[in-house]
Order: structure tokens, then C-alpha cells, then sequence
């Protein structure tokens, strides 16, 4: 298959680009498209076929559900059984925007999209190329990150390219992307709202609007073997090619350990790569050292993380250690990725 790469400028959208890439969605095809959060892969999520395409396309297991797009919230309310006050809240406040929000879904919605499931994950992104293109290809449409899965996802169309040449239609250049991390999401079918991936709308975020919020118990732990009900909960996930080691500690022990371990590697001759915050950048010793941004600036490190995982692999580092990072905020989206991406592999100082 070949796949054609088309630049888009979000403030001079050309729109008959994405009339060409909402057809391919409407035949099944599929299309890669910048979001705030990462790069998307969408298909038709009404199409039973386009969702099989897509976990093809990704190598992804079909248990693992799909975040629906949509372009307005009236559109909503084809895809579940009902809007629960909860989610007009929510969409009040946070949509558009990097928020998903599980509700119980209605018979349209194949479980092809759903990963089996009675519920669907739904998400209005705010990036409007994004919009556009949901708003011409019917209205709908199902989108993982668009990277072969366990990967880091992609924040710019150079990865996107790497990863899905060949095997989808279109791939929507958009530039570099403003998050660099996955939405949030929030189950909306329970008693109480739950939190199944942390991200940029943080539980305090979430508490000021709906009151308790609860969070699932494995959300920073490796421990979950049920089926997912959301993405990235079971699987390894945003990983590496190499191994990945995270540090926690006071600061001189952490910098410590992990330079000791760069130098045993490399007397070996294995290629190191170490994730260090601005402040201790300068302290550390390795092939290939990377600054992820100041510690006091969250959106900074989450914009970065993938950005640099995906270096990583580029330079065929076959080792890597990062420091941990405040579960505070977004610091705890931070967490939860990095702990995916090591496969939980956390030494402790």
C-alpha cells in the first residue's frame, strides 16, 4: 500500500486536503492525524471493518478498546445509551479538549470499536485539524495513537511515518504536537466517576467539577490482568526498543546510580541513554543524555517524554535510566507513562 504524507497548517487549514482524507475514512480507510495530545490513527468507528484495520495496522490486541472522536457533543448522544449529567459537566468545562469519557454505549457503536466491551470511550480533541477532519469523514471517527503498539506514541508526523508507512492510506503532517501525552480518561458508569488513565485534566481538575472522583487501583501499577476497559491499562505500553530503568531517590544518590550503571554498560560497550531533569543534566555521565525540562515545569517533561524515548531509539541506545518525577498533577500522567514504558522497572534508592 502506499501511503500519502500531506502537510496541513492548523491556522491555514486546507480543506479540500481534509475532504480527500475524510472519503478515505468514509470507504474504510485509514488516516493519521495530529491531535493536541499525540498523533491519532482513525478509522470509521461506526465501521466494524475499519476498526479490524486499525488493530491490524498497529499490531494492537482487539480486547484493547478505542477512543471515539467526535466534533460536537450533540453527536454524542448516537453513541451511548444515554448522556449522564456527569459527562455534560465534563464536557462543559474540559471540551474541546485532551478529556475521554467512558459511557455505556448504544447499539450503533460495534464492539469491534469497543474491544467487546458495553461501554465507549468518546473524545472531543480541540486541535482543528482534527476537527475538521472528524467533521468530513461522517462525523465519527475511532483513533489509538498511531504508532505499532507498545511504542512510544508519536508527537510529530516524522514517527508516524516510521511506524505506518505502507500500511494506512493517509498520514496528516500537522507539525509537532502541544501535550505529548495521552488524554485523560474517566469512566462515567459507575456509582462514583473513575479515573483509568491519568493526563493533562487532573483528578483536582476533575474533583472541582463532579466532587469525589475515584482512581483505579492499578493505574500506576503493572498488577492489572482484566480485560481493559480503557486504553493502556493492561498492555505494556509507550515502551522503547531498549531497557528502560527508572531512579527514585534523593537526588545525589539518584545521580549516583545511575552513573555507576552508565559506566558498567559502557565498559561492556553497551550504548546508554540517560533522562535527566534541567537541574541535574550536567551531573550525569553517559552515550547519550537527554534533558526532559525543569522540574518545576510539568508540561515541559510530559511535551518531551515520547519526543526523547523515540531519540533514544533513533541513536539504538540498548539502555536507558530516568530519573522518577512528582505524582502530583500531571506529574502522575508523567508517571504513569514512564512506568508503562519501563515495564515497571523502578529501583529505589
Amino acid at each position: 500500500m502506499r501511503t500519502e504524507v500531506i502537510k496541513i497548517d492548523e491556522e491555514n487549514i486546507d480543506i479540500e486536503a481534509i475532504k480527500k482524507a475524510g472519503q478515505i475514512i468514509k470507504e474504510g480507510g485509514l488516516v493519521a492525524f495530529p491531535t493536541e495530545t499525540v498523533y491519532g490513527l482513525g478509522g470509521d468507528a461506526l465501521n466494524p471493518g475499519s476498526s479490524k484495520k486499525i488493530y491490524a495496522a498497529k499490531g494492537r490486541p482487539s480486547d484493547n478498546p478505542l477512543i471515539v472522536h467526535v466534533c460536537c457533543m450533540d453527536d454524542v448522544a448516537g453513541l451511548v445509551k444515554e448522556i449522564p449529567e456527569s459527562a455534560r459537566l465534563l464536557a462543559d468545562k474540559y471540551w474541546p479538549g485532551p478529556l475521554t469519557m467512558i459511557m455505556n454505549k448504544s447499539d450503533r457503536v460495534p464492539y469491534e470499536t469497543t474491544g467487546g466491551l458495553d461501554t465507549v470511550a468518546v473524545r472531543m480533541p480541540v486541535h482543528k485539524t482534527a476537527l475538521e477532519l472528524i467533521k468530513y469523514s461522517g462525523g465519527y471517527i475511532a483513533a489509538p495513537s498511531a504508532n505499532i503498539s507498545g511504542r512510544p506514541s508519536p508527537t510529530s508526523a516524522k514517527y508516524v511515518i516510521e511506524d505506518m508507512d505502507g500500511r494506512i492510506e493517509m498520514i496528516i503532517d500537522g507539525g509537532e504536537v502541544e501535550i505529548g501525552l495521552e488524554s485523560t480518561i474517566v469512566d462515567l458508569t459507575g456509582d462514583v466517576p473513575m479515573i483509568l488513565r491519568p493526563g493533562y485534566i487532573t483528578a483536582q481538575m476533575l474533583e472541582e467539577t463532579l466532587g469525589t472522583v475515584d482512581q483505579d487501583k492499578t493505574m500506576m501499577s503493572g498488577d492489572c490482568k482484566d480485560k481493559p476497559k480503557a486504553p493502556g491499562m493492561k498492555y505494556r505500553h509507550y515502551a522503547p526498543k531498549g531497557e528502560l530503568t527508572i531512579v527514585s531517590g534523593q537526588r545525589s544518590d539518584v545521580v549516583n546510580y545511575i552513573n555507576e550503571q552508565a559506566s558498567r554498560a559502557m565498559e561492556k560497550g553497551i550504548k546508554v541513554g540517560i533522562i535527566g531533569t534541567e537541574e541535574n543534566i550536567a551531573s550525569y555521565r553517559g552515550d547519550s543524555i537527554k534533558s526532559v525540562g525543569s522540574i518545576a515545569d510539568e508540561a515541559m517533561i510530559a511535551h518531551r517524554l515520547y519526543g526523547i524515548l523515540r531519540e533514544f531509539d533513533d541513536e539504538d541506545v540498548r539502555e536507558m535510566y530516568s530519573e522518577s518525577f512528582d505524582t502530583c498533577g500531571i506529574g502522575q500522567a508523567i508517571m504513569n507513562r514512564l512506568l508503562k514504558a519501563a515495564g515497571h522497572n523502578v529501583v529505589k534508592i
